[in-house]
């Protein structure tokens, strides 16, 4: 069971996942060693399942950020399944409920790559393109 102060370090390392045990026990009112076990714990059960690098996509050269709504033709979800790793331009994908069955964020370097891109999709399903604009909250 996940108590408050087990929110707190979560709340800590959402913000920054490289921050000290002791600076973290610092903010809560915590021995370091007393975090690391409740981290260590939360790790064990799996509330906690990885820590993650956040990119500059813009500085790696891909300038451009889409969500595709994909709706997949009948019979083609296994294979799209199956050939996910052939899009290394996917960010996130889903399978969702409603007229398009996936969603996906991908990132491109520019409008040639989107078009490029969604050709290679085309054999799968109807995708439909929303360039993002910008990123009103992040997490």
């Amino acid at each position: 069971m996940v108590d408050t102060l087990d929110l707190k370090i979560i709340e800590s390392l959402k913000v920054n996942s490289r921050t000290s045990f002791v600076e973290i026990g610092k903010q809560i009112g915590l021995s370091p060693s007393s975090v690391r076990e409740r981290v260590q714990k939360l790790e064990d059960t799996e509330v906690i399942k990885g820590y993650n690098v956040q990119l500059d996509n813009k500085k790696l050269g891909f300038g451009l950020e889409v969500f595709i709504m994909f709706k997949l033709f009948s019979g083609k979800l296994k294979i799209f399944c199956d050939d996910l790793n052939q899009f290394p331009e996917i960010y996130e994908v889903y399978r969702i409920t409603g007229t398009h069955n996936i969603f996906m964020k991908v990132v491109l370097v520019d409008q040639l790559h989107l078009q490029q891109f969604i050709d290679r999709l085309l054999v799968y399903g109807e995708p439909t393109t929303h360039l993002i604009l910008s990123d009103l909250k992040d997490s």
